[in-house]
C-alpha cells in the first residue's frame, strides 16, 4: 500500500480529480474519467496511456 501522504497528493493526470484504490489494491481509480492506473512495484503509474478504461 502507498503512504497516505502520497495518496493525499496524487491526482488523475487527465482531469486532476481524486483517485482511490481499486478493490484489490493493484491500481488507482478515477471515477470521473473511469480510468484505472496500475501500481507496479509499489509505484503508481500515473500515465493516461498506461491507464485501463473501466467504463464498460
Amino acid at each position: 500500500m502507498l503512504d497516505q501522504a502520497l495518496m493525499d497528493i496524487l491526482a488523475c493526470p487527465k482531469c486532476k480529480g481524486e483517485v482511490h484504490y481499486n478493490e484489490d489494491k493493484t491500481g488507482l481509480v478515477c471515477n470521473s474519467c473511469q480510468l484505472e492506473f496500475p501500481i507496479r512495484d509499489d509505484i503508481p503509474v500515473m500515465l493516461v496511456d498506461e491507464a485501463r478504461d473501466i467504463s464498460a
